[in-house]
């Protein structure tokens, strides 16, 4: 979750906490380098959450990188992050497409993926679903399945 309050929005309709596109467009450039990563998921940033977060990765990135004797902080792949990120951008946009023109209608995943037709990455839209609908002012509406991947999702504007 961003915010309580509504989110600024740029000409693409595409808010600050929306820009997870640069966190899974680095994670998939990290995979496809045979590079691993971990990922924490928090409930709402917040103060406290970004500030243990930082204080986390700090502590961690420093101890790990002097341990093995390496520059922790060269990150391969930026580039190859940045168009990730925008390609995650144009995916998000696509799927608030799908779910605005069937206002109220539920959808699973693998559902709004048939929609879009162009074999979207099934986990990389999980995680836009379900960024969007931890935000109010996006109006996607989630109804939680057995497991996550059997939620649905829905436009409530």
């Amino acid at each position: 979750k961003d915010r309580e309050s509504a989110s600024m929005k740029s000409n693409c309709n595409i808010t600050s906490g929306d820009f997870q596109g640069f966190f899974l467009g680095t994670r998939r450039a990290l995979h496809e380098n045979q590079r691993e990563s971990i990922t924490l998921t928090v409930e709402e940033v917040s103060p406290r959450t970004v500030g243990l977060l930082i204080a986390l990765y700090e502590r961690a990135v420093g101890l790990y990188a002097s341990m093995i004797g390496i520059n922790a902080y060269h990150q391969p792949g930026v580039e190859a992050g940045k168009k990730a990120a925008g390609e995650v951008i144009v995916l998000q946009t696509q799927l608030m497409d799908v779910l605005q023109a069937h206002p109220g209608q539920p959808f699973k995943v693998e559902e709004i993926a048939q929609h879009l037709g162009s074999a979207p990455d099934l986990e990389t839209l999980f995680k836009i679903c379900e960024h969007l609908s931890s935000n109010p002012d996006r109006k996607i509406g989630k109804l939680a399945g057995e497991t996550p991947f059997q939620s649905t999702y829905a436009w409530q504007g």
